[in-house]
């Protein structure tokens, strides 16, 4: 037990070392992102150890349960390269600009709009695909009209890691939880509706007070935002895969199929279409699709099944089994919410997920349905606290640096604690108010 600990708590510490000085590394022409590296060190360790074996890694990962980390991989991917898909098209492009022309110039109401257009396609892709889709246009944006950026980059990383509570496909820590305890669906949707509502208003309010004289500053814009979509029957069939997926995901009880099933089908025949598009209707090779598939988050395969082993090796020597015990002596909701949040931070939502999935399976059944909604909430909501809450806090200030937009660490951290903090409070109170 005292080796696996020492490993798993050498790993987690290389593993933010990685995060925040080294977050990658180049190899020829090419780099290389480093956490998913540390992750199966840490993992080959643990092996080289005799702390797991192969078989039992193997027994684990083809499983037919529902924690099954093979199948949520599957499911999180597909839906992910389905936005991308619609990424590369230029779909998310074309609606922030729509967003713009109807701000008409005026700062508050270009606050607002970009907020809604975030929120609203957060909740039906994946944050970290419009975190990353968003990021870039608003650094242009702001740096044409000469306005502070960071009023509207806080919004919209606080939107998209807010909002993504609302549905399972939202978030993978969502797809993790709800998959791990066969969570439906809408049963999901029904308990997380109104702390993600209430949670994002108060959290759109504390960002109002925070940036209001900012936003009262003039705006100057020196070049004319017009875009067209170039592909528009393609984007038109992508976007109703993505919708209808959706739609069978609402339902996936009550058809008797599994939503990683139905994520994959959509997955592969939208990219089948792209590919027959690009090939018969463009007479061209496939570069649309070539670069969806290499934008997609691959790297979160070894890291994600590297956690998982490492939970694997805690959840043996009975390591969870005491952490679920202290765990269990609080308030289901406040103690799991609170504890996410932070642990979060620590480790990252990703493997903090993976951990609490087996933490949650001691807890008292009367209790375990309230403790896992509010790990959701800490999950999602944790990620704004400091940058290593998510991998797309990371990827995000990767993406400002590039771009000569200035936040440091610490202010990073001041904005995310002046947000966070009542925001956590507030959704969790109102999960209280449910259970």
């Amino acid at each position: 037990m005292t080796a696996t600990l020492v490993i798993s708590i050498f790993t987690t510490i290389c593993l933010i070392g990685a995060i925040v000085f080294v977050p990658e590394i180049r190899i020829g022409k090419r780099s290389y992102e480093t956490f998913w590296m540390v992750a199966v060190l840490g993992m080959a360790m643990l092996l080289i150890f005799g702390k797991v074996t192969f078989p039992e890694i193997l027994a684990n990962i083809t499983a037919s349960n529902s924690i099954n980390p093979l199948k949520i991989l599957v499911l999180f991917l597909s839906m992910t390269v389905l936005s991308v898909i619609l990424d590369e098209l230029g779909f998310f492009r074309k609606l922030a600009y729509l967003a713009l022309k109807k701000a008409n110039g005026k700062q508050l109401r270009i606050f607002l709009y970009l907020y809604i257009t975030v929120s609203i396609l957060t909740i039906f892709t994946s944050n970290d695909i419009i975190i990353l889709t968003f990021t870039p246009f608003i650094c242009y944006f702001s740096k044409n009209a000469k306005i502070n950026p960071l009023p509207y980059l806080i919004s919209e990383f606080v939107a998209a890691n807010t909002w993504s509570m609302m549905l399972v496909i939202g978030n993978p820590t969502n797809i993790y939880l709800a998959s791990a305890y066969e969570i439906h669906f809408l049963t999901y949707f029904q308990v997380m509706f109104f702390p993600t509502v209430i949670s994002s208003l108060v959290a759109f309010g504390l960002l109002l007070l925070l940036f209001r004289k900012e936003l009262t500053k003039q705006i100057i814009i020196t070049e004319s935002y017009e875009y067209e979509l170039k592909d528009k029957p393609i984007v038109g069939i992508i976007l109703a895969h993505l919708i209808i997926c959706t739609i069978l995901l609402a339902v996936s009880s009550y058809i008797g199929l599994e939503m990683w099933y139905i994520c994959l089908s959509f997955c592969l025949s939208a990219l089948l279409w792209l590919g027959g598009y690009e090939l018969l209707k463009k007479r061209q090779k496939p570069l649309i699709l070539k670069a969806s598939l290499k934008k997609s988050p691959w790297s979160l395969v070894p890291f994600i099944l590297s956690m998982f082993v490492f939970v694997m090796a805690l959840n043996k020597f009975g390591i969870t089994a005491i952490i679920s015990r202290d765990l269990s002596a609080l308030n289901p909701v406040f103690g799991f919410g609170l504890s996410s949040f932070l642990t979060a931070n620590i480790i990252n939502n990703i493997p903090m997920t993976i951990l609490y999935s087996n933490i949650l399976e001691t807890v008292v059944p009367v209790f375990q349905m309230p403790a896992i909604y509010a790990s959701v909430i800490g999950s999602n909501i944790g990620a704004y606290l400091t940058p290593i809450g998510a991998l797309a806090g990371i990827m995000w200030m990767q993406i400002l640096k590039k771009q000569g937009v200035k936040l440091s660490f610490p202010k990073f951290i001041e904005y995310g604690m002046l947000i966070s903090v009542p925001t956590i409070l507030v959704a969790l109170l109102t999960l209280l108010m449910e259970f």
